[in-house]
């Protein structure tokens, strides 16, 4: 029998293709063909050449007694699933506070985290197809994992659009929504018994749903299920790089490319049960009466563990700090921390993409009471608040590397640097040292315009370049002849390594491999160019003991 929200999704979803259909005259979005796949039949919509498939349940609605544990496969459907509008995000743990700035509101076109929180919804298991055709022909699959930290996101972001990508590259380009925050990485094992014993990594367990589903149903969207590409940026990287350590993902794919999202450790399972017992305690239970623990866990609605985690994180002293809801190294689903003290064996024959932008933290800083304010008396002490005793070795270099910085400008690319700069080197220097599949390294220090060249080299900037969507964020890049330069390069060679495992292509310089010598990376540019060991003094003090 075919689901209550399939059937009331479809209803709607079948009068907008009535619609379509009736006006394709008029160059509108036309029905795909029918394809099966292993829960049921989908269609979707067709437009300038691709076809897109949205909302395409992976698996059970992770509800009830659901909660909290691993996914379960979606139940079968008899009739037409109508898949041209995407599924609910999951339930979303964010809170910025809304300016009114006009950038602050266009950027809200390209990441859209508020419209994403008036929706989201705990039946959040759904992923999104864009491929040129649902034929047999065996194209690349690009998987993106979306950002976020662990806390929001969604795959159906603006930004994330795969049809650009999917026509350029020919390829299968598929997007993901899981399980987040408290209900994706509540680690109960410790407390409620052996039945949650993997209930810290249920996000990640989604998203291994999500890849077997890639592995069954590809070849029907004309994908090649043994060339599956996963990638991601900030939280998404991150779960690149935990994927990449744990079993049950294991041959699921074969190509990996973390963007300014290393992710070197896990929450260890002792830490991760303290966390647990501080939510239990601000839904009113004690952590110690587990059949009691159990009943509220279940009972509560979504918004009352919303409201509890981000209670206790504030008293933690924030998501960042002394509450961290992530993957949980358990011993189970994730045995081991994904790239410390080395790389994981499992990873060793996967290809690696990985690189970061020059200044990250821009785009969550300019709205901070410092920012742009900061004076060269206050720097000192705010860097050794990052850095410890490295403060003004670190400053005398990066003034060395940006002259023209200010105060405000070297303090925000200290922040950014000391984790996507440094976790992306240990990342690639760790996984090279396996001596097997090849690393690539990228560096975006193109700066976007927008907003008077206010972020410079932002987190995020890339995301629009290599999924060739410039026209749907240019917000964030601007329009103009080098933003095209940007999205030529990075697209190109990311359907280059999507497709062989190695991102050379005709719009960038010959690009190395990665190793410990050398240290090749490729700097994304106008023009591109290759350069050994990028900000080698800042690597070497970060890495010293001082």
């Amino acid at each position: 029998m075919q689901p209550l929200l399939a059937v009331s999704r479809s209803a709607v979803a079948l009068f907008a293709l009535i619609c379509t259909v009736q006006a394709s005259a008029a160059g509108a979005p036309e029905p795909s063909r029918v394809v099966e796949t292993t829960a049921g039949r989908v269609q979707g919509l067709v437009d300038d050449g691709i076809a897109a498939f949205k909302g395409i349940p992976y698996g059970a609605p992770p509800l009830a007694q659901r909660r909290f544990l691993p996914p379960q496969p979606p139940e079968p459907w008899d009739d037409v699933l109508v898949a041209a509008d995407f599924g609910a995000p999951a339930m979303q743990l964010y809170d910025r506070p809304h300016t009114g700035e006009t950038l602050s509101m266009q950027l809200a076109t390209v990441f859209t985290m508020r419209s994403d929180m008036k929706v989201d919804n705990e039946d959040s298991l759904y992923l999104n197809v864009w491929t040129p055709a649902a034929d047999d022909g065996k194209r690349p699959v690009m998987v993106w994992l979306h950002g976020g930290g662990y806390a929001y996101g969604s795959g159906a972001w603006p930004v994330y659009d795969g049809a650009n990508l999917a026509r350029k590259g020919d390829v299968v380009v598929i997007t993901v929504n899981h399980r987040l925050n408290v209900f994706g990485y509540l680690y109960l094992a410790e407390l409620l018994g052996e039945d949650y014993a993997h209930s810290g990594n249920a996000g990640m367990l989604d998203l291994v749903q999500a890849l077997a589903w890639v592995r069954d149903n590809a070849a029907a969207f004309g994908g090649d299920p043994a060339n599956v590409t996963i990638m991601g940026e900030s939280g998404g990287g991150s779960k690149v790089s935990h994927l990449m350590a744990m079993p049950a993902a294991d041959g699921l794919f074969h190509k990996a490319i973390i963007q300014s999202g290393p992710g070197l450790t896990g929450v260890p399972a002792a830490t991760a049960t303290d966390n647990a017992r501080k939510i239990l305690a601000e839904l009113g239970v004690a952590s110690d009466d587990a059949a009691a623990a159990r009943k509220r866990l279940q009972s509560a609605t979504a918004d009352e563990l919303l409201a509890a985690t981000a209670a206790a994180q504030e008293k933690a002293g924030g998501a960042f700090g002394g509450l961290r809801l992530a993957p949980v190294v358990d011993g189970g689903v994730l045995p081991r921390h994904p790239f410390a003290p080395d790389a994981p064996g499992q990873a060793r024959d996967i290809p690696l993409l990985i690189g970061w932008n020059k200044d990250e933290m821009t785009i969550f800083n300019t709205t901070a009471p410092w920012f742009g304010t900061l004076t060269e008396a206050d720097l000192p002490g705010r860097v050794e608040q990052v850095v410890g005793d490295k403060a003004g070795a670190l400053l005398d270099a990066y003034r060395n590397l940006y002259p023209d910085y200010s105060p405000t400008y070297l303090y925000n690319a200290i922040l950014g640097d000391s984790r996507m700069f440094r976790g992306s080197v240990v990342l690639a220097e760790r996984k090279a040292a396996q001596d097997g599949a090849p690393v690539f390294m990228y560096y975006l220090t193109w700066e976007t315009p927008v907003g008077n060249g206010i972020f410079k080299s932002p987190h995020t900037l890339d995301i629009p370049f290599m999924f060739n969507n410039v026209d749907k964020a240019v917000a964030l890049t601007g329009d103009s002849d080098e933003a095209r330069s940007l999205e030529d390069q990075m697209s190109s060679a990311w359907i280059a390594f999507a497709r062989s495992g190695d991102p050379n292509n005709d719009a960038v310089p010959e690009w190395p491999r990665y190793d410990t010598n050398r240290r090749p990376a490729m700097v994304f540019d106008v023009p591109p160019r290759v350069q050994d060991d990028p900000n080698r003094q800042i690597r070497l003090l970060l890495e010293s003991d001082q």
